[in-house]
């Protein structure tokens, strides 16, 4: 028997026909920065060393979990494009860092260009909305590691800081009050749990739910929001001591990353507005509060450190991004504590 490597499971004719399609998209994302054209072994990208007085480099990877697994199921895959950047610039800017270039990762077991596009798509669309290019990445075919119809995605951003306003700030103290910025929903974690609870359940993605005001699929697509529009002013001033994205270990987990040793959060107030799809996991999956705040950001996407005496600008500078005071920093021990 003649073998070819189509006929073990990889189509080169599939790359070629995916590059084409994504062609126009990745383009679409390039500043003056960029030098170089894709298909290139490596993006080329041109530092603006003379913008900064001590630049430092800050670089991120991640992926976006088993919300894969729901993109796949309903055959949706821009969102998910859209999510990997927008956690990436979420987990550079908790260091005060504005994001330069990114890169993807995408595997699979067979290539399909169609989703690959729409993928990249959503991909361009948050980069272009933070001024971030796209100036590469990696399409694998890898029938035997993934299973048909999966695929994997994963992201790397590489962005810039003024060594003088690195975040978290040196100050961040007892007394200082705790902000949180509104989630559209479960953006990048808690879908193994998610999914499990509803699968218990026998709920279809494809399910409209009253209390939802969607289908069950549409809530869990709900988009990873990117805070680092909404905050560049308050940032710009000088008013955040500190930024906490709410990702993977929720709020017991992501808060004390910023937090000095002597300081604790606590949190007084959960009067914002909560999706009804955190709601519905809760009741469905029976689960402690504590988990909930562990697994899941219930909410708030970003939390944010402020001076007392800054309040009021710090709100009048995030304009109409509602702002909803947690609580405030104690002396203690470093964690996170619901009253």
């Amino acid at each position: 028997m003649s073998f070819t490597y189509q006929n073990a499971g990889v189509n080169i004719d599939a790359g070629l026909e995916t590059v084409q399609r994504i062609k126009q998209h990745v383009k679409s994302t390039y500043t003056p920065a960029v030098r170089g054209d894709l298909g290139s072994f490596g993006g080329l990208f041109a530092f603006p060393a003379g913008e900064y007085e001590r630049p430092i480099l800050v670089a991120s990877t991640d992926g976006v979990g088993t919300k894969l697994k729901v993109a796949v199921a309903i055959g949706k895959h821009d969102s998910v494009g859209y999510d990997l950047v927008a956690h990436c610039i979420n987990d550079i800017l908790v260091q005060g860092a504005k994001p330069l270039f990114f890169l993807d990762y995408f595997g699979t077991g067979k290539l399909d260009p169609a989703v690959v596009e729409q993928v990249v798509k959503g991909m361009s669309l948050c980069c272009r909305e933070n001024g971030c290019a796209l100036i590469g990445g990696e399409t694998a075919e890898m029938p035997g590691v993934y299973g048909m119809g999966d695929y994997d995605l994963v992201g790397t951003i590489v962005g810039v800081v003024d060594e003088g306003k690195i975040l978290p700030r040196t100050g961040i103290k007892a007394g200082d009050l705790l902000f949180g910025l509104g989630s559209l929903g479960l953006h990048t974690n808690g879908y193994s749990l998610a999914r499990k609870i509803l699968e218990a359940h026998n709920i279809r993605y494809e399910e409209y739910r009253e209390e939802l005001g969607c289908t069950v699929g549409e809530a869990l697509l709900a988009n990873h929001r990117c805070y680092a529009p909404v905050l560049a002013k308050a940032m710009a001033t000088g008013l955040v001591k500190g930024l906490a994205h709410i990702t993977g270990g929720g709020f017991y987990d992501n808060i004390p990353r910023i937090l000095p040793e002597n300081c604790r959060a606590l949190i007084t107030n959960r009067n914002w507005p909560v999706p009804p799809i955190f709601t519905m996991l809760e009741r469905l999956g029976e689960l402690e509060a504590a988990e909930c705040y562990r697994v899941f950001n219930m909410g708030i996407g970003m939390v944010c450190v402020v001076a007392a005496e800054d309040r009021e600008s710090f709100i009048a500078a995030l304009g109409d991004e509602p702002a909803y005071l947690l609580g405030h920093l104690a002396p203690g021990e470093r964690g996170v504590e619901f009253l």
